[in-house]
């Protein structure tokens, strides 16, 4: 019998609880026009300067785009892995829109983007944010939960070492992207 004191995480989440959509299952939530009056989710994975960077977005979206407000925050304490489904089944019902991130390593980008799949296929509209030198992780993570293709933003690498008016500059930079992602809105 195999040693089990030390097991292997697979950060795919393609394990037993590996949630693969079958044929014709559909990539994205619905959007709305604008996030005017929707509730905000926001799912920082506790690398450094996440949290400050996803507030921000949070503070700008209402702001300048209108929503309501955050509804749902959370703290992903394994920022490896796949979110479990009871916290996606919280964002799904607490929340309209989830912006989550930041990847800025290359397990934690690629969970990010699990994450924004997951909550796509649970009906909430998902930006994701990853750093740019890991993007080959993050798509490669979007195809091996069956979501070639999909979209997430990318920022420059690294945040964890910004100061925290660089990251308030950082999250301007990307409020009006994420607003379009949320909503399907080109830019």
């Amino acid at each position: 019998m195999p040693d089990q004191s030390n097991p292997i995480l697979d950060p795919t989440g393609r394990g037993a609880a590996a949630t693969e959509p079958g044929p014709g299952a559909a990539l994205l939530a619905p959007r709305r026009p604008d996030l005017t009056g929707l509730r905000i989710g926001v799912l920082e994975n506790t690398k450094k300067n996440a949290d400050l960077l996803l507030t921000e977005l949070a503070r700008l979206l209402v702001a300048e785009h209108g929503a309501a407000g955050v509804t749902v925050a959370r703290t992903k304490r394994q920022f490896a892995v796949p979110a479990p489904d009871e916290l996606i089944d919280e964002y799904a019902h607490g929340c309209d829109v989830v912006v989550t991130g930041v990847g800025d390593c290359g397990s934690c980008s690629a969970s990010a983007v699990a994450d924004g799949v997951l909550f796509e296929r649970a009906g909430v509209p998902a930006a994701v944010i990853c750093s740019d030198a890991f993007a080959a992780t993050a798509d490669t993570m979007a195809a091996l939960r069956g979501a070639a293709g999909y979209r997430y933003l990318t920022t420059p690498h690294p945040v964890a070492v910004l100061e925290p008016d660089q990251v308030r500059e950082r999250a301007a930079l990307l409020a009006a992207d994420v607003a379009a992602l949320l909503t399907g809105a080109q830019r």
